[in-house]
């Protein structure tokens, strides 16, 4: 994916974190992945990202670049851009890499890690976990662990566009165009901003 975000040891391209943590280089350390859109952290990624890293010795993120979050979840996503996201991925406690993928999937990824547990959140079938395949095939574990309750990056996109005025759509994309935006210039007037 080219370069990272400058001033984190945690961030690295694919080609870094292979060379750092791929099969010939992990030292008996159990390399644990997943990965996500991560677009606005709430205590439910928390969660999850602390349960994920209690299955092995590292725990590697990875993150759909901007490009693939807007082909997975509409025009209006990301509202984090990916550097961003990374950079506060890599600030958590219990992440210890955090790559940058352009893909829909991250199975090329996954195939070029070689983890050793590959975990997914939510209600996802073992069978459909992305790279799954390329897990067993190694001997890995391949693990669904549970979302916490109340907590969902769309559930707040809902939120924040149903108290801007607008309502979402389908698949919790906001169908809000325009919203209020109070500008600070001097004057405190109202503007309307595309989105």
């Amino acid at each position: 994916m080219g370069r990272m975000i400058v001033g984190s040891k945690k961030l690295m391209t694919r080609e870094e974190l292979v060379r750092r943590l791929g099969p010939g280089a992990r030292r008996r350390r159990r390399v644990v992945f997943t990965n996500g859109c991560f677009d606005l952290i709430h205590p439910g990624h928390v969660r999850y990202l602390r349960a994920a890293r209690a299955l092995g010795d590292v725990l590697v993120v990875g993150v759909n670049s901007d490009a693939s979050v807007r082909r997975l979840k509409g025009p209006e996503r990301p509202l984090v851009p990916q550097r961003a996201r990374g950079e506060v991925l890599a600030a958590l406690e219990m992440v210890d890499a955090v790559t940058v993928f352009g893909e829909d999937t991250p199975y090329a990824l996954i195939r070029a890690l070689e983890p050793d547990v590959l975990v997914k959140g939510g209600d996802w079938a073992l069978e459909d976990i992305v790279g799954n395949d390329v897990v067993r095939a190694r001997g890995g574990l391949v693990r669904s662990l549970r979302f916490a309750p109340g907590y969902s990056t769309t559930g707040l996109v809902e939120r924040i566009a149903a108290r801007a005025g607008g309502g979402a759509g389908e698949r919790g994309r906001s169908r809000t165009k325009e919203a209020k935006v109070r500008v600070a210039d001097g004057g405190g007037r109202e503007a309307r901003r595309k989105k």
